[in-house]
């Protein structure tokens, strides 16, 4: 069976700009260069999977029927700009619940290597909290790249294998 290589996407302050809690498709802003960073990844012959944490959820500030109306809205915009969604995995529980699907565990990775057999070495992760950068690693995927943000500081930093101040920079370092 053949294996898919992936570029895996945090989506609030990767994909769009994150303002907290964002479940809205009005308050949903696309990052500047998110597609044509992904259509970089399509061409290289990568897969793109969304894996986000959504405890707003389990907080109860939005329902899981929000979410999805949201995520059709997002991948329909990718659609439109030519580039396919493989999938979208989230988790709705707030870190206190210690689930196994809450980043930085890897219960999202183990969910997509389910229904995909992805290549997990010749693939990467790119997000902008810590816990996006130790989900790669507790999931054997060695190639990170850290988004500068708000969360970020010298401990993710060290973590990553690259950091970069926006998601147009990975394209420089995102080869076949």
């Amino acid at each position: 069976m053949n294996t898919k290589k992936v570029i895996f996407l945090d989506r609030d302050g990767v994909v769009n700009k994150d303002t907290g809690y964002v479940y809205k498709i009005d308050d949903f802003n696309f990052i500047d260069g998110v597609f044509e960073s992904c259509l970089h990844f399509k061409k290289l012959g990568f897969d793109i999977i969304i894996v986000t944490n959504q405890s707003g959820i389990g907080r109860g500030y939005f329902t899981d029927n929000d979410f999805i109306k949201l995520t059709k809205y997002m991948k329909n915009e990718f659609t439109k700009n030519k580039i396919e969604i493989l999938d979208v995995f989230h988790c709705p529980h707030m870190p206190e619940d210690k689930c196994k699907c809450r980043k930085p565990e890897i219960g999202m990775i183990e969910q997509s290597q389910k229904l995909y057999k992805i290549d997990l070495k010749n693939s990467w992760m790119i997000g902008d909290k810590l816990s996006d950068i130790k989900l790669a690693v507790n999931a054997g995927i060695k190639n990170t790249i850290l988004i500068n943000s708000i969360y970020t500081n010298n401990q993710e930093k060290n973590l990553s294998n690259f950091v970069v101040d926006s998601l147009n920079e990975t394209i420089n370092i995102v080869k076949e």
